[in-house]
């Protein structure tokens, strides 16, 4: 229900006047610190744009030589008055936002003001600190408004009175305020469509009527109860949020209607035909005692019975996310052939049941994670059960067993999610002394399956082929301490349509997996694991993220930057190694490649001496240290020889010089040579 402002011309702007950019008929005056309106824009502008200035009075002439405007902004200033005669030559202003101002304080003569604009359509009072008085003088001459927004206010209680006048309404947003209480106030909105009373403290909804109204927003209240009008009339709700309330029961809805979209998030609701100890309360009703002045009224309701009465046939989502449903009644499903999304995580289920009594022939999307299922059961034969099925989530649940063929059924499944559930994987390996296989869950021959998530399964040495005949891209193993302690030749099958692995928490040993093959993975998780040398089979693939966060590397290869995947990364975790501070050149190396990113980066640590230092900054006596501990050792051993080599040769010479004639003398005298002297 928000007011927006559009451009509507594309074409490059004008020459500024007075700070404001002009293009067309748009002026835009945004953050420009004016305290009133330039008067020297041109004559035929049909937008102003003054949001996000400290314009504090809107006087008579302000808007004179706008005769042409259609649509004026002013949210985001210190407005506190609008003089009555202010819109008086801009008659023909259709929308109009004074969001984000001081209006409280001069309503009445702001009201003055209004009331001389016979074609608003779209008017914006959010966040003025208005009561419902207030509002009511505001808005009392604007009959032709189709939009109005009072959000963010402080109006706490509506009668009829309010919006009394505003027979063309469309939509009405009043979100955000302290509304407790709400008496026959939209009864003379014939045209309403589209109401917002999310964010309030309306404690229920009863005997709802609004027959003509499309989408009903009623979320964030404190709502026990909604109760419908009980009336065979065809209401025109196609929405309706009751999410994140405190509703005792599944509301009341009309008989008739076109209801789409139903949202029920974050109750308190459950059914209660059936109790965890056995009792019926099929045939109790309930009485609701509604007073209206000095008129008292009974109405008698069989709430989990009363469900059977209304039309649901066109219902397509259906969220009842976060409650405390721990069964559904009989048939419950039956009325909504059109569903195509249900939503029923983190309830109490127990048990699920697809017959072919429930018709859920359209349904693509279901959600049954964060529940107790420690079955879910099926018909056999149950052909017809989730023939559109593409995204089924079974996660956090008891669940060790599917039932058998389960995802024959679903032609179209592409996404299942088994985490966190004590299941294995057909076919299992035989174990000695036991007749039968323990129980798994067969996937093989699932050709349209694409994303499959088994994160905490608890997994034990898978063998054979249990992703033969699939198609996977995505395939989430982490947290499965034991998935690869045998040989993983079975993971190979997916070798040639893997995009994304993830085995994070896997207990991979540097040696236990050879990832040369799969040529199409862009995405591995490596995280948690045991690897204390950096995996040579990587280097070859074309990744564009890798997760190494929390192994025990000491360091990457030197020349990672320069190999494909160096060359194809765009994002990298790092942190959480115990890296060596003097073998860091592929630190240096990768912070050079252009594009690639270290999210972690700021966490990543490296040792040297018991110190941890940052990569980043390391201090220059380390440098230096690091330079001398990582020098060439043949350069190390010449520098130590030529010391002992000059000081031998210089011995040598001296002794050679001292012994000079005694030696001649004695070459002499041996070989019978005279000497010249």
């Amino acid at each position: 229900l928000a007011v927006g402002w559009g451009r509507e011309a594309v074409a490059a702007w004008a020459t500024s006047h007075g700070g404001c950019e002009l293009v067309q008929s748009t002026a835009d005056c945004t953050s420009r610190w004016l305290s009133s309106v330039p008067g020297n824009l041109q004559g035929d502008t049909e937008e102003l744009l003054l949001d996000d200035n400290t314009i504090q009075v809107l006087g008579n002439a302000s808007l004179l030589s706008y005769y042409q405007l259609r649509r004026l902004s002013l949210t985001k200033n210190r407005l506190e008055l609008i003089e009555p005669g202010a819109f008086l030559s801009s008659q023909g202003l259709h929308v109009l936002s004074l969001a984000d101002n001081l209006l409280f304080t001069n309503y009445s003569l702001t009201a003055a003001a209004l009331s001389a604009l016979p074609a608003l359509r779209t008017l914006d009072l959010a966040g003025n600190r208005l009561t419902e008085d207030m509002v009511s003088a505001l808005v009392w001459n604007l009959s032709s408004l189709e939009s109005l927004s009072v959000a963010r206010n402080i109006i706490m209680r509506l009668d009829s009175s309010v919006f009394t006048n505003l027979t063309q309404l469309l939509e009405l947003n009043l979100e955000k305020n302290y509304i407790f209480e709400i008496d026959q106030a939209f009864e003379g909105l014939q045209r309403l469509q589209r109401l917002n009373v999310a964010y309030n403290y309306l404690p229920c909804v009863v005997e709802f009527g609004l027959t003509q109204l499309r989408v009903l927003n009623v979320s964030n209240n404190i709502i026990e109860w909604f109760l419908a009008l009980e009336s065979d009339d065809l209401f025109e709700l196609e929405v309706l949020d009751l999410s994140h309330n405190r509703l005792l029961f599944f509301p009341v809805l009309p008989r008739q209607s076109k209801l789409h979209s139903l949202l029920l998030k974050d109750n308190e609701m459950s059914f209660y035909q059936r109790l965890p100890n056995g009792t019926s309360l099929a045939h109790v009703t309930v009485q609701f005692l509604l007073i209206d002045g000095n008129s008292t009224n009974i109405m008698t309701v069989s709430l989990w019975d009363e469900i059977c009465h209304s039309n649901l046939s066109s219902l397509r989502l259906l969220d009842m996310s976060q409650n405390q449903v721990w069964y559904l009644p009989e048939g419950f499903l039956a009325q909504m052939p059109s569903l195509t999304h249900l939503k029923l995580n983190q309830n109490c289920l127990e048990t699920f049941h697809l017959s072919e009594g429930d018709p859920l022939a359209m349904l693509t999307e279901l959600d049954l994670s964060q529940n107790q299922l420690e079955e879910l059961g099926a018909e056999v034969g149950a052909g017809n059960v989730l023939p559109n099925l593409q995204l089924f989530n079974l996660s956090t649940n008891r669940l060790r067993v599917l039932p058998p063929e389960v995802f024959t059924y679903t032609k179209k499944i592409t996404t299942v999610d088994l985490s966190h559930n004590r299941v294995d994987l057909c076919p299992q390996p035989a174990v000695t002394g036991e007749a039968e296989s323990p129980p798994c869950v067969d996937i093989r021959g699932v050709e349209t399956l694409t994303h499959l998530s088994l994160a905490g399964c608890g997994l034990r040495g898978l063998g054979g082929h249990p992703f033969q005949g699939t198609s996977l891209l995505h395939l989430d193993l982490s947290d499965n301490h034991q998935a690869l302690s045998r040989d993983q030749g079975w993971l190979q099958d997916l070798a040639l349509t893997l995009q994304v692995l993830s085995l994070r928490n896997t207990s991979l040993s540097s040696t236990a997996m050879d990832f040369s093959s799969f040529n199409s993975l862009v995405r591995l998780d490596l995280s948690g694991n045991s690897l204390t040398v950096f995996p040579a089979s990587l280097g070859g693939l074309k990744l564009r993220s890798l997760d190494l966060r929390d192994n025990g590397l000491p360091a990457l290869p030197p020349d990672v930057a320069r190999t494909s995947l160096g060359k194809s990364l765009r994002e990298v975790y790092l942190s959480r190694n115990p890296y060596n501070c003097c073998t860091l050149g592929w630190w240096d190396a990768l912070q050079r490649v252009e594009g690639l990113r270290v999210p972690d980066g700021q966490e990543v640590t490296c040792s040297y001496a018991s110190r941890t230092l940052n990569p980043r900054a390391l201090p220059e006596p380390v440098v230096w240290s690091c330079r001398w501990q990582t020098a060439n050792l043949a350069l190390l051993y010449l520098v130590l020889a030529l010391p002992t080599c000059l000081t031998l040769l210089v011995a040598f010479a001296v002794v050679f010089l001292m012994l000079k004639e005694k030696l001649l003398k004695m070459v002499k005298s041996r070989c019978g040579v005279s000497s010249p002297y």
